[in-house]
């Protein structure tokens, strides 16, 4: 997969996919912040993000996608005025693990279906047994394969997602199957950003689904109680499952990033 930029302003918005998947689902809000004036640029990460050929072998530490995502940041920073740094998923969490190492240098997040935890609606009743699967060999070999409702809540998206998971290794919303390396990987992640989310300096807009059928709202009030950004916003969708970039309230969710954005820079700008 490749990164996108989508050329704009001075002011840059770096946006991080969900876990092996890609910066396709990312796309609309991507589209909707350039046509705001914004530069945005979506990278794919190596042994996060999904790629045609990926063995679960392939899958590399979180801490090597933390530095490749700070990377993306400090060379954005280097080009424009003012850097703001989001994701979906654990991409919201990898944001947030950026967040706590370079305090004030963000201009603003959107979090969005943070994962914190997975205790979602649809979650399947055997997950806790996939410690043992850490553990095992049987790590290398079993995946947990995505099934409906594939993260939407709009059902037109969603058989034209299960018609191309039927057929392909990957769509829209990410890979077919999810290996045990990289849900173990994204879970010390979401450990390591719970121990430095009051490091957080950064204004951030927090926006859930309250049907999300990965990770329940209890994410999103997490994050509301524990971040240390003196700003903070919390939104709660309720015409969407977790994709919320690309579900039934999509437009909302590009429209509340972009006012919270603007109301950022403009605290920030002389008059």
């Amino acid at each position: 997969m490749s990164p996108i930029t989508l050329a704009g302003g001075e002011h840059a918005v770096l946006l991080i996919h969900g876990l092996q998947s890609s910066p396709a689902e990312l796309l609309p809000l991507a589209k909707r912040l350039q046509q705001a004036g914004y530069t945005v640029h979506l990278p794919h990460i190596a042994g996060y993000g999904f790629e045609h050929g990926d063995t679960p072998r392939s899958v590399t530490h979180w801490q090597d996608w933390h530095a490749k995502a700070l990377d993306e940041f400090r060379t954005l920073k280097r080009q424009y005025k003012t850097v703001a740094l989001g994701g979906l998923c654990i991409g919201a969490t990898l944001s947030l693990s950026i967040a706590a190492e370079l305090g004030d240098e963000v201009a603003a997040l959107t979090l969005l279906s943070t994962t914190l935890w997975y205790d979602g609606w649809s979650m399947p009743w055997y997950r806790c047994f996939r410690y043992l699967g850490y553990i095992w060999p049987i790590r290398y070999w079993y995946t947990y394969k995505e099934r409906e409702p594939f993260g939407l809540k709009n059902e037109q998206l969603r058989r034209w997602v299960a018609r191309e998971m039927a057929h392909k290794d990957a769509s829209m919303v990410g890979a077919s199957r999810l290996n045990l390396p990289a849900i173990q990987e994204a879970e010390r992640l979401i450990a390591a950003v719970k121990k430095t989310m009051s490091r957080i300096t950064a204004p951030a807009i927090v926006i859930h689904a309250v049907e999300d059928e990965v990770a329940s709202p209890r994410s999103a009030y997490y994050i509301a109680q524990h971040i240390g950004s003196g700003t903070v916003e919390s939104v709660m969708l309720h015409n969407s499952y977790h994709m919320v970039t690309v579900d039934n309230d999509r437009e909302q969710v590009a429209s509340d990033t972009i006012r919270f954005f603007g109301n950022v820079l403009a605290q920030h700008t002389p008059s």
